[in-house]
């Protein structure tokens, strides 16, 4: 919910805004945006990347069953880490997985129109709720912090949040940003069954990725690898006093899972373009899964 305190937004923004509570924070605007996710998204979302997307690890989110709900932490390198969440996330053989939420910085998503209809047409909305960078604006970012926390009380409700706060914009795809403290306030706040992601793989134009996928050779030359790692174990922060020192530390943490899942990821990507993993691995996205 919006804070008590006055903040200026533009006619965008409060239509934004609204469209998001809509479709996050109502029980039948949450049915319908997961029937549209499910029904529309997922389908062509897993039409144009599947076919080069790799995945370790997801056969085993298939069994967590989780008593309340998942914050997935995953490194920050394209636009487009999201949608590639969406496509594995849905896969009919992770059931549990029912309510999807990918807060997003407020720039282009939430002031601008064309933002704003990505968000609804891409994502149902689920890119919820938006995170502010102006300082003016921060009591907006307590209020979703307070939001998120709720999000994750809900068993099947999946987080996905980035704990460097931005892309990593340099050559490297295994340099990362410093994890913010954000991520770790708000799992000791909810305590949910934190788990570990690293991708690679998705540049930053769309309609090229949207190409490679039909590449024949693709797998070959430019697939997209996701490494999911075990849940994590962080009790040992929750026995402290609450402060952003620890908040950091847990972040930290976070992020260390995430960089340890990175030399899965290399290992398994020169195999890729060795050609050792075959085209009928139930790894890739595209095929079906081992029962």
């Amino acid at each position: 919910m919006d804070s008590p305190v006055t903040v200026e937004l533009s006619r965008v923004e409060r239509l934004a805004r609204g469209l998001g509570r809509l479709a996050n924070e109502s029980a039948v605007g949450k049915s319908l945006q997961t029937a549209f996710l499910r029904g529309v998204s997922f389908q062509w979302v897993r039409m144009v990347l599947s076919r080069r997307m790799l995945t370790e690890g997801l056969f085993d989110l298939r069994d967590v069953a989780p008593e309340r709900g998942v914050l997935l932490v995953s490194n920050h390198r394209s636009f487009f880490d999201q949608y590639a969440l969406l496509c594995a996330m849905l896969h009919r053989e992770v059931t549990w997985a029912r309510h999807l939420y990918f807060p997003v910085r407020s720039n282009f998503f939430y002031d601008h129109p064309a933002g704003v209809f990505i968000n609804l047409a891409v994502a149902g909305g689920s890119m919820y709720p938006p995170v502010y960078r102006e300082a003016e604006r921060r009591v907006l970012n307590d209020a979703a912090l307070d939001q998120i926390t709720a999000f994750l009380q809900q068993p099947g409700a999946i987080v996905g949040m980035h704990p460097e706060g931005t892309r990593g914009k340099g050559p490297d795809p295994y340099q990362f940003l410093p994890a913010q403290p954000g991520v770790g306030k708000m799992a000791l706040a909810a305590k949910p069954m934190v788990i570990p992601l690293f991708i690679n793989g998705l540049g930053n134009d769309f309609l090229v990725d949207v190409r490679r996928n039909f590449d024949g050779n693709a797998r070959r030359t430019t697939p997209i690898v996701a490494v999911f790692g075990k849940p994590l174990d962080y009790s040992a922060f929750t026995q402290d006093k609450p402060r952003p020192t620890l908040y950091k530390r847990c972040a930290d943490f976070f992020m260390s899972e995430i960089k340890a899942l990175a030399a899965t990821e290399q290992r398994l990507r020169k195999a890729c373009l060795d050609g050792e993993i075959s085209d009928d691995d139930p790894r890739w996205l595209s095929n079906p899964m081992p029962r």
